[in-house]
C-alpha cells in the first residue's frame, strides 16, 4: 500500500521507497523518510498529500506518495 491510500491520521511504518531514482530515494532520505521511520498523511489534496515525519511535514505531490511503502 502507498501514502497515496492512507487513512488521515493513521501513523503507519515505512517499508520501503519504490523508485529505482536515487536521487528521489536520496532526497525522501533527506526528509527523514526511510524504512522503518513512522509517518503520517495529515491530509489528502487533488495534487498529493500532506506528511508528518520526525515531527515535521511536508507537502508532497501524488507521484512522491506513490512511491512510499507503507
Amino acid at each position: 500500500m502507498s501514502i497515496n491510500e492512507a487513512v488521515i491520521g493513521e501513523e503507519y511504518l515505512v517499508k520501503k521507497i519504490n523508485s529505482n531514482d536515487e536521487e528521489l530515494k536520496s532526497f525522501l532520505f533527506s526528509l527523514g523518510c526511510y524504512s522503518g521511520e513512522p509517518i503520517t498523511v495529515v491530509s489528502h489534496m487533488r495534487g498529493g498529500c500532506v506528511i508528518s515525519v520526525k515531527d515535521a511535514r511536508y507537502n508532497i505531490d501524488k507521484d512522491l506518495a506513490k512511491a512510499i511503502a507503507i
